[in-house]
């Protein structure tokens, strides 16, 4: 069995838990997830299985997007609604669109963003929220992200002194929306956490595409496999190249170099046999030739 799931995660559940549960439905102990999601985040989480799971670094890499909401008026711990109290101020009147539309212009592009303490991160060996739920505060490494999209959805609401910003973003890999939400209001001059998130699409899945482990069990009782994608199906959008019979025996089964023209160099190339993937080659500049990146020899 290979190909990619595009799991709907639930609210409650760890990205591992899943990964747990498709091991014993799928019989396979090959699963591996493309980009953890909190347990209070819903939504897409794509599950490669077999071959596929060659491919979990590069489906990380892909830019994600997400809808949820800011609060305006508090802070806690974790910077969503599962943490502590860390600060209130509440407003007396509501931010105008303008104003918040204004803020969101501000915050995209190349941001440097610096991991939440309550996080997976690792300092020193040791993960983020291990020192945070020891007390301890230590510095934090910056990263660089980038948002190529930040806009506010709905009219936002006001009540007892708190302002809820529904918004979608869609931002490259490594990005903390939590910590998005708690700059978004600090660029406001008030504290602020991000009350709900919902990935809505991952590795070119929409939420509307996905599957619910309930609804995969009953697709298997009927021998329906129709929730695994296959690679091809999820790699469609990269460039490819069927290989003549040489190419395919004596260069790409041997992990050898393709001379290829006309093709673009600065994209990865997908090399087909029968019209099926069997690698993923990229242009080395140096050599002026195409070299294995990923191997997919077993896709069927």
């Amino acid at each position: 069995m290979d190909g990619v799931i595009p799991l709907n995660k639930e609210i409650g559940q760890t990205s591992s838990d899943y990964v747990y549960k498709l091991r014993k439905i799928l019989h396979t102990r090959k699963i591996g997830h493309t980009g953890t999601l909190d347990p209070l985040v819903n939504g897409v989480l794509p599950i490669c299985v077999g071959q596929a799971t060659k491919l979990v670094n590069t489906l990380t890499g892909s830019p994600k997007e997400y809808e949820g909401e800011i609060t305006l008026g508090k802070s806690t711990t974790t910077e969503d609604r599962e943490g502590e109290t860390v600060e209130e101020k509440k407003l007396e009147k509501a931010f105008e669109v303008s104003e918040l539309n204004e803020i969101f212009q501000k915050m995209t592009g190349e941001l440097t963003q610096i991991p939440p303490m309550f996080s997976a991160v690792r300092v020193n060996g040791k993960k983020l929220y291990e020192y945070a739920r020891a007390g301890i505060e230590v510095e934090r490494p910056q990263r660089q992200i980038h948002i190529y999209d930040f806009h506010i959805m709905d009219e936002p609401t006001f009540a007892n002194g708190y302002q809820k910003i529904k918004f979608h973003v869609k931002c490259s890999k490594g990005t903390y929306v939590r910590t998005l939400a708690v700059e978004f209001g600090r660029m406001l001059g008030l504290p602020a956490f991000m009350s709900q998130l919902t990935r809505v699409k991952s590795a070119g899945f929409r939420i509307e595409e996905t599957f619910t482990i309930g609804e995969i069990e009953q697709m298997l009782d009927q021998n329906d496999h129709s929730f695994l994608k296959s690679i091809d199906e999820v790699l469609q959008d990269v460039p490819s190249h069927e290989l003549t019979d040489e190419e395919w025996e004596v260069r790409v089964l041997h992990g050898g170099f393709l001379e290829l023209k006309g093709l673009d160099e600065s994209k990865q190339l997908r090399v087909l046999r029968d019209g099926v993937t069997k690698a993923i080659y990229k242009y080395d500049k140096i050599r002026g030739m195409w070299i294995p990146n990923l191997m997919l020899l077993n896709n069927k």
